[in-house]
């Protein structure tokens, strides 16, 4: 296991043992696959874009060079979350230094709706102001800070009317921005009333801003024919290629978007960086001149959506063992003003309200309250996180009032054999995983001899307390939208024998790229530094899926893997009929930069670099595209049933915590994580991967804390009162490790998982310890109720509730 103690302040130090890691050698080889020169995939290596990041040469939107007259784009927000703009007059702005032009809901050319699945996004407001941060008009000036100035001197009268900021209430008013959804397996009614205990209890699940380093930025250039060329930090280049031709009025094929790397995404750029494009698009092709769009960080958090927050009821039937036998479960997602991604979102806070375990005889409902704030959107597991929530609190209920520790509720509730069908009908396959998975972490992290020591100081300390949770994850990997299970990818051999790949996924920092360059490498036989990357661009890929819901290397990996194996095909197939003295076609290979045939003494080896050369000379191709179709994947939304996932991505973690419950502070001692990807396509990024997601997640259920005024707006809009995880939050012992040796049992690329999602769902185990050490205040009783984020504030709350409880 991999374990961080203390940040190694000596920078050479930590390159040369970073070295030693990548090598298979050195106190850090035991985490990964030892690597050979090649670095193919299933081996470690560093990020293609590593040591760019660290010295500055990674070029971000910011970064690239534009012509000098290029303008730049300030927008004017509404101050209030609703009511109707009777007056909006904008002369002074337009007399204003620098402003070259001003354009609002009436100049847009084409569509001034952006919805990106179902309408509802308009691009400008024309009358209905919907949440603080809406977009009133923009104006762009020869200097940013000549924009920003001509922005304040827009006079702005709004007829303001109560705002809708209750997603309970919404909900009781059927004030929804898409249907209620119901997945249903079994008489649950029956279950419930036959039922010997019956449980229930309710959690609020609290939102998550991105927080992405980069925030939401574009430039845009105006090409010849009418068209332009767009580069954005953005997940989803083809919706916004689609977006923008729409709002011009023009053909997609007139639209280019094209994205090198983003500071970040994770899902805040999937949709939501489509409307910056679409503006300054416009201002490029009125203006004729190159225009740049950024976000300053306080307008980037008004004016976007974030995690959703959720209000959750469980209502569990259980027999004397605390086993679940139904239930009805309600989800209420808190959408925003409009649907976004929602629909998906609540479905898959449906799909994941079991998390690891049989619901048994179940119904769970999905609400999709509208709200009067920005329109909720993707976020790094996509619902699946609020969705574990509910049931995670249910196993810590149960485990209080049937009086054993949690974890063993937990182990009696797994899904299981004769219990391994889901609520929504699909098989949960690897159940030898799960059950193994945990019972290694269980001993690895010695559970019982910590949960004894835990149990022994809690009695003799009456101030500081100890909890200890260990919680699992089930993901499912696909996107729930079964068309957008797909991928392409463009691979091109130069004569000197360099490699370049192209691919519909973007880079956001999660190490995509150099995945897809080992995936070509590998099937190539080539070293990794013979295989080069490029921006992803819609005049390349078409058509291309987000990258998100964790199948970036999934889909497009075996999409590179397909035109990759093509092309080699074709190369066997040339060298067979070409070379003197001919060479068995079924005993080539390729390996260490060389095209191999035959065994032993008649085993000949042909350069790859003479290969390409003389393929060339002979007229044969040396470009390939591939492409990739996620099979067996279906749903039926009218049922609820179906196999909305691929396969299931495991894992566990196990967090130790300690509560001064007098003022609420705490701190995470020890986290031991034990984590599923299959066979690993890159052990060094995945680890990373895990150890991100986790952080992040630990951030979501303990800091973050969102906070509008009753006005409706967000007061929470910058570094100083949004408190993300810092260095400082990392557990003392942090323990992570990858499981070996459990293959995918599904046909994924080299058999292995996705890890971009999953881990995230990992840190419910702070949580879960935190109300463990609250709950020792009533000598494991009770089980307090512990919303998110967990703040000091709200643990304390929940120890004087509990105190309150036991007298």
């Amino acid at each position: 296991m991999r374990t961080l103690t203390r940040l190694d302040t000596d920078s050479r130090r930590a390159r040369r043992e970073l070295d030693d890691h990548i090598q298979g050698d050195g106190p850090l080889a035991r985490h990964t696959v030892k690597s050979t020169r090649q670095r193919h995939a299933g081996q470690a290596s560093f990020h293609e874009s590593a040591e760019k990041h660290v010295t500055g040469k990674a070029a971000y939107i910011d970064d690239l060079k534009t012509p000098p007259d290029t303008l730049h784009v300030a927008l004017g927000l509404s101050p209030i979350a609703h009511g109707l703009l009777t007056r909006l007059e904008l002369e002074a702005v337009k007399q204003a230094p620098g402003v070259i032009d001003v354009i609002t809901f009436h100049d847009v050319p084409g569509h001034t709706d952006i919805g990106p699945v179902f309408p509802g996004d308009p691009l400008f407001v024309e009358n209905d102001i919907s949440y603080a941060g809406q977009c009133l008009f923009a104006v762009a000036a020869t200097t940013l800070q000549a924009a920003r100035r001509a922005v304040k001197l827009a006079v702005i009268a709004i007829d303001e009317q109560p705002a809708s900021l209750d997603p309970v209430a919404a909900v009781q008013r059927e004030e929804l921005v898409r249907p209620t959804h119901m997945q249903e397996r079994g008489d649950w009614q029956q279950a419930l009333q036959q039922a010997s205990q019956v449980i229930e209890n309710e959690l609020f699940i609290g939102g998550q801003e991105h927080f992405y380093l980069e925030g939401q930025a574009c430039m845009v250039l105006p090409t010849e024919d009418e068209g332009v060329i767009i580069h954005t930090s953005n997940q989803h280049p083809s919706e916004t290629q689609k977006l923008v031709a729409e709002v011009l009025g023009i053909p997609f094929h007139a639209v280019t978007v094209e994205v090198r790397r983003m500071g970040g995404g994770f899902g805040g750029k999937e949709t939501q960086a489509s409307p910056w494009a679409c503006i300054a698009a416009i201002i490029a092709r009125r203006t004729g001149k190159a225009t740049r769009l950024r976000l300053p960080r306080s307008e980037d958090m008004r004016a976007t959506g974030k995690r959703h927050p959720f209000h959750s009821h469980y209502k569990l039937a259980i027999d004397a063992n605390g086993i679940i036998e139904g239930g009805d479960i309600k989800l209420i997602g808190d959408c925003g003003y409009s649907p976004d991604l929602s629909d998906a979102i609540v479905d898959r806070a449906m799909f994941h309200a079991d998390n690891a375990y049989s619901l048994g005889k179940a119904r769970v409902t999905g609400y999709r309250a509208k709200t009067h704030t920005a329109s909720n959107t993707a976020f790094r597991g996509f619902g699946g996180p609020q969705g574990m929530m509910i049931i995670e609190a249910a196993m810590d209920d149960i485990a209080r009032k049937i009086g054993v520790d949690p974890l063993v509720i937990r182990k009696r509730n797994f899904y299981r054999d004769g219990y391994d069908i889901t609520h929504y009908g699909q098989h949960v396959d690897q159940l030898k995983l799960l059950h193994g998975l945990v019972e290694k972490l269980e001993m690895d992290s010695e559970y019982w001899a910590r949960r004894q020591s835990i149990g022994e100081f809690n009695t003799a300390s009456p101030v500081v307390k100890k909890g200890l949770a260990l919680t699992p994850v089930k993901f499912g990997i696909s996107f729930t939208a079964q068309h957008l299970n797909q991928a392409g990818a463009l691979l091109h051999v130069y004569t000197d024998g360099s490699v370049m790949i192209n691919h519909g996924g973007t880079e956001m920092g999660q190490g995509l790229h150099t995945k897809i360059c080992q995936v070509v490498a590998r099937e190539l036989g080539l070293d990794l530094e013979q295989v080069r990357i490029t921006a992803t661009r819609t005049d390349k890929v078409p058509n291309t899926s987000p990258t998100a819901a964790s199948s970036g290397a999934d889909l497009n990996g075996m999409a590179a893997r397909d035109a990759a194996s093509k092309l080699r095909e074709r190369l066997f197939d040339f060298a067979a009929s070409h070379f003197d003295g001919g060479l068995d076609r079924e005993e080539m290979r390729f390996e260490d930069g060389m095209l191999v045939a035959g065994m032993d003494e008649s085993e000949r080896r042909i350069p790859w670099g003479e290969l390409v050369q003389t393929a060339y000379l002979n007229r044969i191709s040396l470009s390939e595209k591939g492409f990739y179709a996620t099979p067996l994947i279906h749903y039926n939304r009218a049922t609820g049933q179906g196999r909305p996932f691929y396969y299931y991505a495991f894992g566990a973690a196990v967090a130790e915590v300690s509560v001064d419950t007098l003022s609420g502070e705490y701190q995470v001692d020890r986290v031991d994580i034990l984590h599923d990807v299959g066979n690993s396509l890159n052990p060094a990024i995945d680890i990373g991967q895990v150890e991100g997601g986790f952080i992040q997640g630990m951030g979501w259920l303990t800091t973050e804390e969102l906070i509008w005024n009753d006005k409706g707006v967000l007061v929470s809009d910058g570094p100083a009162t949004y408190k993300i995880p810092t260095f400082g939050d990392l557990p003392a012992t942090f323990n992570v490790a990858l499981l070996e040796g459990h293959p995918n049992s599904m046909a994924s690329l080299y058999r292995s998982k996705a890890v971009g999602e999953p881990p995230f769902m990992l840190s419910i185990s702070v949580w879960s310890a935190l109300r463990d050490a609250l709950s020792s205040l009533t000598q494991y009783q009770l089980s307090p109720r512990l919303d998110t984020p967990a703040t000091p504030e709200r643990v304390l709350l929940a120890a004087q509730a509990l105190r309150e409880k036991a007298l």
